[in-house]
């Protein structure tokens, strides 16, 4: 596959027709279907992105107007946002977990004249929303949905937007997309809102095209391209991280994408679809992990040795420490070891790539010693939003999130702070000069991410520079640090640090629920419910154990003195969570900040 078009290719769209053109009737989208896989070929969703495109016109869309898309990930998703684009459009892309109030906030800031949603389900806390700020003008459901009364909206089926002359159409949208160059706005994508209410990113087309090439290039120079790459998709296409990652990336080098039904069929869904590359969060790297080791501890005796060998093999050759007989016990694990894992993952990875937010260096090493090649990547939303990953060519070092890809300039300012420019840096936030003007000074996109570079050109971050705890004594602790840490203890499953002009740092605690039940049944309170588990002395004094263990690995003013366990799991339904698996701080707190305050007293 030739990619050295991406960056002379004038749009988003452009760049898929070209290669829709170029692949016809080969498979492009795949999707559960009746218990088993289907494929829509590339010829086919260009068909249906061009008559989309030409029955949104027909609606009433006119150049630069927004569409919101509210969909779980499907093909439907893909063939909507190029049509938003290739009518001229601007794609608005929303949270499927989004609260009516969140939906509000985004169809009132952005101005949508129009709503694409999924299901039946979705369209719940949707529809109140369009009804109560009367923006948009209509709601187009891909799955039908029950009608509706109130306000002046208009419902118009999917499958009518699927009708016409495709030759007509697509001539139709070659001219229109001739106007569209690089600079103009492709979406407004909403970022997750870890403090605060969401602001609109102005993603250009240039600069998800920057990311594209620039990660094509790591691909194709480092794994080599083949006519089956086929990309899996499982985050949200609402995050950033995804939408240029997981869609336009394949798009970029002619990939397959597809679609996951979920976390719970994540596992079976990796099998079945034999994917070549993944993207995903650290948070899914840590339950892949714990999964495995569980099962190889399960099988006990060799199995079991075989796996402590090759984390013990792994972390040496992270540290550059090679010992007598490795290369030997590196055969050895190719033969009886990672076949058997590979093959979980489908048996044809290239790749799978981390990013969304630092992943702990003890993770990484472990897919690596069982065989698997992961690529820890950096970015922001604000930058397309990729503006580093790890590759071998440059050597993988798990606590660096590698050099920057092609186009980008990184620099570390005064402060260490970590500053980026190049095309892939956004126009702005919509309707936000104020905080556009604080965030890009001098052309210089200002991350807010606090890092610096090694002698080998690869970026290393330490923190964010506004979740940095600053205790009373003026020593800095980098909070994701240490509850990326204390989440590699078995018993611990998420945790929260806290100790900002503070003697001390101190932790809230979620137990692993597995362990939890697998202490119940071992210590005689089989069926007891995890907030009665926590108030028994013996259970506390077992997490109080783990959280000692990764005390042994801290600094002194990194320590954990002292916890309270939450009284749930956090997540993205109690909004303790961002789509992209990322605690929300400001929500933890507003919660539990008394519960934290009183581990300072006594």
């Amino acid at each position: 596959m030739d990619i050295s078009d991406i960056d002379s290719a004038r749009n988003l769209v452009a760049l898929f027709l070209t290669r829709a053109d170029a692949r016809g009737e080969r498979p492009f989208l795949g999707a559960k279907q009746g218990g088993s896989w289907q494929t829509i070929s590339w010829a086919e969703t260009a068909r249906r992105v061009c008559l989309v495109a030409e029955n949104l016109r027909r609606l009433g869309l006119t150049d630069g107007d927004r569409v919101m898309l509210v969909s779980e990930n499907r093909p439907e998703w893909c063939i909507a946002d190029l049509a938003i684009m290739a009518a001229g459009g601007i794609t608005v892309p929303a949270y499927t977990t989004n609260t009516e109030r969140d939906h509000v906030h985004i169809l009132e800031n952005s101005g949508a004249r129009m709503v694409i949603v999924g299901n039946e389900k979705l369209s719940a806390p949707l529809l109140p929303a369009m009804l109560r700020t009367g923006v948009a003008e209509y709601i187009i459901p891909i799955d039908s949905i029950r009608q509706f009364q109130g306000g002046n909206l208009t419902c118009h089926k999917w499958d009518g937007l699927l009708e016409g002359d495709a030759a007509a159409a697509r001539t139709a949208v070659d001219a229109r997309i001739a106007g569209i160059d690089r600079r103009d706005t492709a979406c407004l994508i909403y970022t997750s809102g870890t403090g605060g209410a969401p602001r609109g990113v102005m993603q250009h087309h240039g600069a998800i095209l920057c990311n594209v090439a620039g990660a094509a290039e790591v691909l194709a120079e480092d794994f080599g391209l083949s006519e089956d790459d086929r990309f899996l998709s499982f985050l949200p296409l609402s995050h950033a991280y995804e939408h240029s990652g997981g869609q336009y990336l394949p798009i970029g080098v002619g990939a397959q994408i597809y679609y996951a039904e979920g976390l719970e069929k994540l596992a079976a869904n990796i099998e079945e679809t034999r994917p070549t590359v993944m993207v995903v969060v650290p948070r899914l790297f840590e339950v892949l992990r714990t999964r495995i080791m569980k099962q190889i501890e399960k099988q006990g005796g060799a199995a079991q040795k075989l796996m402590h060998q090759a984390l013990g093999l792994a972390a040496r050759r992270a540290a550059g420490r090679y010992r007598l007989g490795d290369k030997v016990l590196n055969i050895v694990l190719e033969k009886l070891l990672r076949p058997k894992i590979r093959q979980k993952f489908g048996g044809r990875i290239k790749a799978m790539v981390s990013g969304g937010a630092p992943l702990n260096p003890e993770v990484g090493q472990f897919f690596d010693a069982m065989g698997l090649t992961v690529l820890q990547g950096y970015g922001q939303t604000e930058a397309g939003p990729v503006i580093s990953c790890n590759r071998p060519a440059t050597g993988i070092a798990m606590d660096t999130v590698g050099p920057p890809l092609k186009g980008v300039e990184v620099k570390i300012a005064e402060d260490g702070e970590i500053l980026v420019r190049g095309e892939l840096v956004m126009h702005g936030y919509w309707h936000n000069d104020t905080e556009t003007r604080r965030t890009i000074v001098d052309g210089w996109l200002h991350t807010g991410d606090i890092g610096h570079i090694d002698a080998k050109g690869r970026l290393k971050i330490t923190d964010r520079k506004k979740d940095m705890i600053v205790n009373d004594k003026g020593d800095n602790v980098a909070p994701q640090k240490v509850e990326g840490m204390l989440t590699l203890q078995p018993e611990i499953g998420q945790a929260m640090v806290v100790g900002d002009r503070r003697p001390y740092v101190v932790g809230l605690i979620v137990p692993d629920a597995e362990w939890a039940n697998d202490w119940a049944k071992a210590n005689g309170h089989a069926g007891t419910s995890l907030t009665r588990l926590q108030a028994i002395p013996e259970f506390r004094a077992a997490v109080r154990a783990a959280v000692d263990r990764t005390n042994a690995d801290l600094s002194v003013v990194e320590k954990v003195r002292q916890f309270a366990f939450a009284d749930e799991p956090f997540t993205t339904d109690n909004e303790e969570m961002t789509p992209s698996l990322k605690i929300r701080r400001h929500k933890l707190k507003e919660r539990y900040g008394a519960r934290l305050d009183g581990l300072y007293k006594g």
